[in-house]
């Protein structure tokens, strides 16, 4: 257990000493403590190792810590020499307390896992200073291994035979390890080791549907946010994926291995942990794109072999805490917003401007954003949320973030192109801009802004504190019931109210059907995406979808072509390139 050392800008912890930084609204900041050993030479692909070293001066970092990934807009850096970034010495979290001292009763802990397709990201792209402080909340931020280093089964690290239940979720057992250190070490802070909210968003958010499942976590937290997450996940042979038999995996350890010059028969433990991270992710990242990324795995271990859906609605796995999930209305408008398909790119005064963007045919994409966001929906809340009802849960609440008065300019209707789309949330969770150059558009000074952060803000302190989410105006939040689903709409002013507005996903490809604004090869590329993109993928059903309407389109195939031209075109699919 640590304590205060001295102030409470100076806490004693199992990683020893660490001292605060003043952040935004005088909330304290303790940044770069590591949780656990690096994960490298012979402790890679091992479950983590917990890191105690209780005599050691902690300093912060010159450098942003980030576990090995590609350059990206999530790592924050997307312009360099290097094509991957990071190290194996990752294992760190942020921690941001409110300014002052609890001597009697405890802040509620909330644990922040960063999105990034399990691929990408880190903890230093977030600042819940502002949270912390006018939530009253202590807020951890952690890091986790991602991709092959995060996910991977393979036969020379878990044995020959696949059928026996082996480590593979390295990355969620990091998550765990972190909620251990924080179990050992948040009173220090001020934080309260009974009440410790999980939460998450995109990739975070299906990590925390991974832990609510995985009966390694029990008792490790007592509420859980997932935003915009989904429950998919994958066997132990699909994740390794030999000679390619699950030809809509891509890139299984098999095939990783494959890339990497090796035998996949002969290639020992050793030489997998001696081959460079760099390396590794460049045989990873370079394989063509298919369908499903190996993250999470059902291995039996971290996580039921029933696989994480079934899971949920296991009472035997159920956690039988406080729920809240939810998505965007215009979650997929993050990719398609700057795909060159749906946007036209013009440079009105010249080369050394920045671009003027318009959308092509803005009945095309206001429906595909309608389509695939209340596709997304489906599969992270009314899936999930169903399942565990189903196992026992009863406080759960379901919500769709609507919000969409950026500042538009000349150049940009952000607006109408983002909308709310997907993490557009998480800059009102924190009250600061996110997005990067963008983030002063899609997060303005203005007063609908900032009401729209006291709603979010009031709706995730309150369900830290009492496991329900209140809303400033008082409006009744009933909880989640899966044979009448309805969510709150958060949104300002009047929309800020409860929908019943819940499509199923026969409704919404009935709709897709009928349309009368895509074109035959546009419908069925849209029907392949509702039924295979997020969540469970459903490859029969596409096939065989209205007597087999599409079945004669390959529309992974299709999807290349498209591609392919906007490349030749172009220089590349989305702006900028």
């Amino acid at each position: 257990m640590s304590n205060v050392a001295g102030s409470d800008h100076t806490v004693r912890t199992t990683s020893g000493t660490v001292s605060a930084a003043m952040g935004p609204e005088g909330a304290r900041v303790f940044r770069d403590i590591p949780f656990a050993l690096p994960p490298n030479g012979d402790r890679r692909w091992q479950a983590p190792v917990e890191f105690e070293r209780v005599d050691a001066i902690v300093e912060p970092l010159a450098e942003p810590v980030m576990c090995p990934q590609p350059q990206s807009q999530a790592s924050g850096q997307n312009q360099g020499e290097d094509d991957y970034l990071g190290s194996e010495d990752c294992l760190y979290l942020d921690i941001y307390v409110p300014n002052g001292q609890k001597e009697t009763v405890r802040w509620p802990v909330m644990v922040w896992v960063h999105g990034g397709s399990n691929l990408t990201g880190h903890k230093g792209t977030y600042d819940f200073a502002r949270l912390a402080a006018r939530q009253q909340v202590v807020v951890v931020v952690i890091n986790y291994r991602l991709g092959p280093l995060g996910w991977f089964s393979h036969s020379a690290l878990n044995g020959r035979d696949l059928d026996a239940p082996a480590l593979a979720n390295f990355g969620t057992l990091d998550i765990i390890e972190a909620l251990r250190w924080t179990q050992r070490n948040i009173s220090g802070f001020g934080g309260d080791v009974g009440n410790v909210t999980l939460f998450g968003e995109s990739a975070g958010g299906r990590n925390v549907f991974s832990l609510l499942a995985s009966p390694m976590a029990d008792g490790l937290f007592h509420r859980a946010i997932a935003q915009s997450g989904h429950v998919r996940s994958v066997t132990r042979a699909q994740a390794h994926n030999a000679q390619r038999q699950y030809p809509r995996v891509s890139r299984g350890s098999w095939e990783v291995v494959e890339a990497l010059g090796l035998d996949n028969d002969t290639v020992s433990a050793e030489t997998l942990r001696g081959v460079s991270a760099s390396a590794l992710l460049k045989s990873y990242f370079e394989l063509n794109d298919g369908h499903i990324q190996p993250a999470v795995i059902a291995d039996g271990v971290v996580i039921p072999e029933v696989g994480l859906q079934a899971a949920l609605a296991e009472p035997r796995y159920a956690k039988n805490i406080p729920v809240m999930a939810g998505t965007n209305r215009d979650e997929i408008t993050l990719w398609i917003g700057l795909n060159r398909y749906f946007i036209d790119v013009s440079f009105p005064f010249s080369k050394l401007f920045p671009a003027k963007l318009r959308v092509k045919d803005p009945a095309l994409y206001e429906f595909w954003a309608d389509m695939r966001s209340r596709g997304w929906k489906l599969s992270a809340v009314d899936v999930p949320l169903s399942a565990m009802q189903a196992a026992g849960y009863e406080d759960l609440y379901a919500y769709r973030y609507d919000w969409d008065e950026q500042a538009d300019n000349y150049l940009v209707p952000f607006s109408t192109i983002l909308g709310a789309t997907h993490a557009s949330e998480i800059a009102f969770i924190m009250g600061a801009p996110m997005f990067g150059e963008i983030g002063d558009y899609m997060y303005p000074d203005s007063d609908s802004a900032q009401r729209m952060t006291e709603v979010m803000m009031s709706a995730w302190g309150s369900f830290a504190r009492e496991g329900a989410p209140r809303l400033p105006n008082k409006i009744d939040w009933p909880r989640y019931e899966a044979s009448q689903p309805a969510f709150m709409t958060l949104d300002s002013g009047d929309a800020l109210a409860l929908s019943g507005d819940v499509p199923t996903l026969a409704t919404l490809l009935d709709r897709v059907s009928s349309s009368q604004v895509v074109s035959e090869l546009e419908r069925c590329l849209l029907v392949w995406e509702l039924l295979t993109a997020v969540g469970t993928p459903d490859y029969d059903a596409y096939a065989t979808w209205e007597s087999g309407r599409c079945a004669a389109i390959d529309a992974p195939q299709e999807q290349r072509v498209i591609r392919e031209a906007l490349e030749a075109e172009y220089g590349s699919v989305y702006y900028p390139e």
